[in-house]
Formats: C-alpha cells, sequence, structure tokens
C-alpha cells in the first residue's frame, strides 16, 4: 500500500526540508495551501500575509475548517494511484480528522519543530528565489512571523494536528541533524 505523508508544524519549522527529501526519494509533492497562493496570484495580489490570511480564511468560510483536506483530496487519490505521495503544511484539526478517517492507517503525519524564535530568524534569512513560482521559500519579518502564527493557532485550529503527529522531528540544529531523525522515522514506518 502507497503511503500519504503529511508534514505539520508552524512556518519555518523545517517541513520543507523534509518534503525535499521525500521527493528525492521519489515521492509526489503537493502543498496544501497552494491553493491560497494560486488565488493570491490569480487576484494579482501580492504574496503578503495580510492577503494570504484573508484568502486563507475566505476558502474555509467557503468550504469550511477541512477545506484544504477536501479540495486535496482528487490530487491527493491521484498521485496514491502511482506511488507515495507527500502532503506539505497539513494545517486544520479538521483537515486532519478528514483525512484520517478517508486514508487511516495509509496516512502519517510527521510534525517538525523549531522554537518560535529560531524559526523567525530563519524566515527573516530567506530569500525568494526567482524559480520558486509557487513561492514555498518566501521571506517574512518577525512580526508577520508571529502574525501568522497566531492567526493559524486561534483561526485555524492548527496546533491539533501538530499534537496527534504519529512522530515528531526536533529541529534545533542543523539540516543534517534533522536528517538523521528523520531516517530513524522512516525506518519505523518502513519508508523507502
Amino acid at each position: 500500500m502507497n503511503k500519504f505523508i503529511a508534514l505539520v508544524g508552524m512556518c519555518g519549522s523545517g517541513k520543507s526540508v523534509i518534503a525535499d527529501e521525500l521527493v528525492r526519494r521519489g515521492y509526489s509533492f503537493f502543498r496544501f495551501g497552494q491553493i491560497t497562493l494560486d488565488i493570491v496570484k490569480e487576484r494579482g495580489l501580492e504574496p503578503t500575509e495580510a492577503n494570504e490570511k484573508i484568502i486563507r480564511e475566505s476558502v474555509r468560510k467557503e468550504h469550511g475548517m477541512g477545506a484544504y483536506a477536501t479540495l486535496n483530496i482528487p490530487k491527493i487519490d491521484a498521485f496514491l494511484k502511482e506511488g507515495n505521495v507527500v502532503g506539505d503544511g497539513l494545517y486544520s484539526w479538521s483537515e486532519y480528522k478528514i483525512l484520517k478517517k478517508k486514508y487511516g492507517k495509509q496516512l502519517v503525519v510527521i510534525a517538525v519543530y523549531a522554537p518560535p524564535e529560531m524559526r523567525y530568524e530563519r524566515l527573516e534569512k530567506r530569500k525568494l528565489a526567482k524559480d520558486d513560482k509557487d513561492l514555498r521559500n518566501r521571506p517574512f519579518t518577525v512580526e508577520e512571523a508571529r502574525k501568522r502564527d497566531f492567526a493559524e493557532i486561534e483561526n485555524i485550529e492548527k496546533g491539533g494536528p501538530i499534537a496527534m503527529a504519529d512522530h515528531t522531528l526536533i529541529n534545533e540544529g542543523t539540516v543534517a541533524e534533522l536528517l538523521v531523525q528523520f531516517e530513524k522515522v522512516m525506518k519505523k514506518i518502513g519508508g523507502e
């Protein structure tokens, strides 16, 4: 049975590092929140935290708190027919419950944790690459990152999936150290 690994964690925690490693191992990739950024681009808006928040909350108002799971299920199903898949950025408790109900043991949730100040420092240092058309690694100021943290915890139920993750990686060191932890998790879950 093909695996569906969903990555959870706050912005700047290191989820993309793990997602990139899974892609390197042949997993298909999607970002839950790409829906938001696509709408931002469609509307000709700047990809700022304020604009993204408006879109995220309007998508959830229209489709419910499980919106990003529900809207991505066709993509997940198509990827799972072909092989393993990694979803970067599972957000809400409702999304978690929808996906757990649909995929059961096929879904493995991995949380990536880093302390807030460390994440904020990383986010401030990020540079948006010209070839990053999906805006995966956009920078945030400390204030933008803090506001995003509060909005995601208070308005989007983000703490639930992190608390209920099957495995948690603590990202307080180097990328190499994070990948060592990740390798141990992959051995536990029988990952390739």
